[in-house]
């Protein structure tokens, strides 16, 4: 899990989630209606769907909330690996956003998060 979690607002344009997205190193940005409030998760924009918004239009036409129209899959913080892997081969998503007993975003694991335990063993 990568702790910590970049969100944006629903109203943020793509061309400022690329920047974001580019200045944190990151391949994901999680679209919240409110970080700090439990329930407020609303999508997330990968970069995969950067590239595919970029073939459509420009990006500061278009709108993070509109892109992230799928809804965020969540695990706790002591969910297994395979359970992870399980969800992300189900919903064919990279991201699930890791939340605490408050169901606040406190981290997201990845694919590569996954690879790397997988590595390991």
């Amino acid at each position: 899990m990568t702790n910590g979690v970049i969100t944006c607002r629903r109203d943020e344009s793509l061309a400022e989630v690329a920047k974001l997205m580019a200045r944190r190193r990151v391949h994901c940005v999680v679209v919240t209606d409110a970080p700090d409030e439990a329930g407020a998760l609303w999508g997330i924009v990968s970069d995969l769907d950067l590239a595919a918004a970029a073939s459509v239009r420009d990006l500061a036409d278009q709108r993070a909330g509109a892109t992230a129209a799928t809804e965020v899959l969540t695990v706790g913080p002591d969910e297994t690996v395979q359970r992870a892997a399980q969800l992300m081969t189900e919903h064919g998503t990279a991201h699930l956003v890791v939340v605490d007993a408050a169901r606040r975003p406190i981290g997201v694991v990845s694919t590569l998060d996954v690879a790397a335990i997988l590595g390991e063993r």
